[in-house]
């Protein structure tokens, strides 16, 4: 089962590099709804049996969260390893003035976690 898995991924690989080599543009076509935007990210890390961690995204002056092209779902990613929880945290983050990551206890030998928000400044003065 690991090594389909990955056999699975060099295949994703090799054919998405395929595309970008032969078809330009194929991967990035820009719509009505594209703006240029900047990332803003905070990250940590943890050792086995460490507990509860958080993070607080900061908002770039005079920028909006940017929303998934298509969507108004906030655009922001959350990437982990090791064996932890991770999520937005609903109480403390509102999208508007606050953006506040949270991890609970690291379950494996190393834990991290990288909470990352694009935003969107063409509004900025």
């Amino acid at each position: 089962m690991k090594r389909l898995r990955q056999l699975t991924l060099v295949a994703t690989v090799a054919l998405m590099t395929i595309i970008s080599i032969h078809v330009p543009g194929a991967l990035a076509q820009p719509g009505d709804e594209v703006v240029a935007t900047t990332e803003l990210s905070c990250a940590f890390a943890m050792t086995k049996g460490e507990t509860a961690q958080e993070c607080r995204v900061s908002f770039p002056e005079g920028c909006l969260v940017a929303h998934i092209p298509g969507t108004r779902k906030p655009w922001a990613t959350l990437s982990k390893g090791g064996r932890v929880m991770c999520r937005f945290d609903e109480k403390r983050t509102d999208w508007k003035t606050a953006i506040t990551g949270a991890c609970g206890r690291c379950r494996s030998d190393h834990c991290s976690a990288k909470f990352s928000v694009r935003f969107d400044c063409s509004l900025r003065q």
